[in-house]
């Protein structure tokens, strides 16, 4: 089966990371985001992966032409904002006539997409959504879902009085080529232009799951989602120390728990790490201690030095003894 990952943004919240380094490409533990997201399908199922994209293409082609993965990986490029729907119109030549399955790219869930493709098969229709139980639907896609597995009704964003369920759409798609049919022209929603009509028709089903689901577009939805990889052992390089992975190279004088430390760090005596994302040659000086923080790529964090909830630029220098509460560390560049 082929798979389209929407990756159309820009990653604005993951500021300043996402100045250097798409999305799709942030490594979370010792894999991309991208792969991430795939993991919820078996190897056995896919056989390719089309990457809707618009944000540092080229070096998207570089990466993946470099990395050796069990899918093929083809990067469809969006010259404007597409929206959900015409993101997935966009990748149509490169489809085979045959059911295909669409995933937003900053999500990482345990949805059974084949249980689901089975049935989405046994339902019949044009569309079948992954859905998830919240309490408070009012910044998602809400499904009315009905015994029989269809929806009947999709709410995009309703306020919580008029919310029809609990139910949201949990962002993995399974689709018939047929559906491209009752896609409008130019830049549209999936949800809205398309979604709402084949509900009213009976043509869209709903598949709800149980396990995980993290919309990894934030600084601390990716510490969800950090933690997600670490309680299912998702890494293929560096190990488990305590409750903290550490990558290849790591130093390590200090503490970490519940965090994932990048290829060649350095913690230095006395520093402790809190449920943190340290990328790649990152160093954190003595005694420091850095908070629910994202610390980029080669950063490098001072002695005595007090951070909670900061995104650090790549390459920054934090001064000795700098102290901060939520926000960004920039560059010195």
């Amino acid at each position: 089966m082929q798979v389209i990952v929407l990756a159309g943004g820009f990653g604005t919240r993951l500021r300043p990371w996402t100045n250097h380094v798409a999305k799709p490409l942030l490594p979370m533990l010792d894999k991309t985001l991208l792969e991430r997201v795939v993991e919820a399908l078996p190897e056995s199922l896919v056989d390719e992966v089309i990457l809707a994209a618009g944000y540092k293409i080229d070096e998207m082609r570089t990466h993946f032409a470099s990395v050796d993965l069990p899918y093929k990986v083809t990067i469809v490029e969006e010259t404007e904002p597409l929206g959900t729907g015409g993101a997935i119109a966009n990748c149509r030549s490169h489809l085979r006539d045959e059911t295909f399955c669409v995933m937003n790219g900053d999500l990482l869930s345990s949805v059974p997409v084949k249980e689901m493709l089975e049935f989405h098969h046994s339902q019949g229709g044009l569309a079948t959504i992954s859905l998830w139980e919240v309490e408070d639907p009012t910044r998602f896609g809400v499904c009315d879902i009905q015994e029989d597995g269809k929806i009947y009704q999709f709410q995009e964003k309703p306020a919580l009085e008029d919310a029809v369920s609990n139910m949201i759409n949990a962002g993995c798609y399974i689709l018939e080529p047929e559906v491209f049919d009752r896609m409008p022209d130019g830049p549209h929603s999936m949800e809205r232009d398309v979604y709402t009509p084949i509900a009213a028709e009976g043509l869209l089903n709903g598949f709800a799951f149980e396990g995980h689901f993290v919309d990894a577009g934030t600084p601390e939805s990716w510490l969800d989602g950090m933690q997600v990889c670490l309680s299912g052992e998702r890494w293929t390089s560096g190990d488990m120390y305590g409750t903290s992975w550490l990558g290849d190279g790591v130093i390590d004088g200090g503490e970490s728990s519940h965090s994932a430390v990048g290829h060649g760090c350095t913690i230095s005596s006395g520093a402790e790490i809190v449920r943190c994302a340290v990328l790649d040659n990152a160093t954190i000086g003595e005694n420091a201690t850095v908070v629910e923080c994202l610390i980029g790529q080669g950063a490098t964090i001072g002695a005595k030095a007090a951070l909670v909830g900061v995104v650090v630029d790549y390459d920054a220098n934090v001064p000795e003894g700098h102290s901060q509460v939520g926000g960004t560390y920039p560059s010195n560049e």
